[in-house]
């Protein structure tokens, strides 16, 4: 019997117009109803004007050049710890891949604080936000590149080193082909985590016009002087990066499947 032929029992397909119904109700209450209402309020005023004044663009230039930069730091760190976790063995392995999630338990706020108090002599500068940048999206490009790493064949590794090739040939042709994919993936979602970044930047960059000021923060900035229209410009401009990002991450995945 082939798949296409196997049919759902009546009581069944009576249940998928109800959960496909349920789905779709919160996914717009959860997501499409605020994004849409964002855009509305963005349009409230001159959105051009909001979102290309001379501190508009300061912020969104820096949000991308700094998250550029992490996005590439964490490529390659975030594979040279993936890799270390998964084929060296030394005492205290476990704790250090515990604490590579980190990130992801502890509140931003928390991680600015700890930041500042650790590192007090870059608080205020580029270095300090392109640090907390890096400390909230280490765990994407290692976790996204663990599984592939455990999955890879060792015995292809072997065969390779067999027939001559140098430990730098092999990962080169053989590891590094199968772990691109991943790579990008990681890289993409921590850069997507990067332009939207507020918590753990709020505190230690100063919010400096020109300087260390960074998109998330001058949207709070323009909360606060009473211009939520300028404010949902800006917000609409992330939003846009964000949505690029996950496109493009969509089409590195069916890239990697096929591959």
């Amino acid at each position: 019997m082939s798949v296409a032929s196997v049919r759902l029992p009546a009581k069944a397909r009576s249940h998928v117009p109800l959960a496909f119904g349920v789905s779709a109700l919160w996914l717009s209450v959860i997501v499409l109803l605020p994004l849409a209402a964002v855009v509305a309020r963005s349009l409230e005023s001159s959105f051009w004007d909001a979102v290309t004044n001379r501190q508009s663009v300061s912020a969104l230039t820096f949000t991308l050049w700094v998250s550029l930069v992490v996005a590439a730091i964490n490529a390659v760190m975030g594979t040279l710890i993936a890799w270390v976790l998964v084929r060296d063995r030394f005492r205290g392995r476990k704790l250090v891949d515990t604490l590579i999630d980190l990130p992801f338990a502890l509140p931003t706020i928390v991680a600015g604080l700890t930041l500042v108090a650790v590192y007090p002599d870059v608080r205020f500068t580029r270095w300090a936000v392109l640090l907390a940048l890096l400390f909230v999206t280490l765990p994407f490009v290692v976790r996204a590149v663990q599984p592939v790493l455990l999955a890879l064949d060792r015995e292809v590794e072997e065969a390779a080193a067999s027939l001559g090739a140098s430990p730098f040939t092999v990962f080169r042709r053989v590891i590094l082909p199968a772990l691109t994919p991943a790579i990008l993936s990681g890289s993409a979602l921590a850069f997507a985590r990067a332009i939207g970044e507020f918590g753990s930047v709020v505190l230690i960059s100063g919010n400096i016009p020109f300087d260390t000021q960074v998109a998330s923060v001058y949207v709070f900035k323009r909360l606060e002087s009473d211009d939520p229209a300028g404010a949902a410009a800006v917000a609409v401009v992330l939003l846009v990066l964000s949505l690029a990002v996950l496109f493009l991450l969509r089409a590195v995945e069916r890239w990697g499947s096929h591959r």
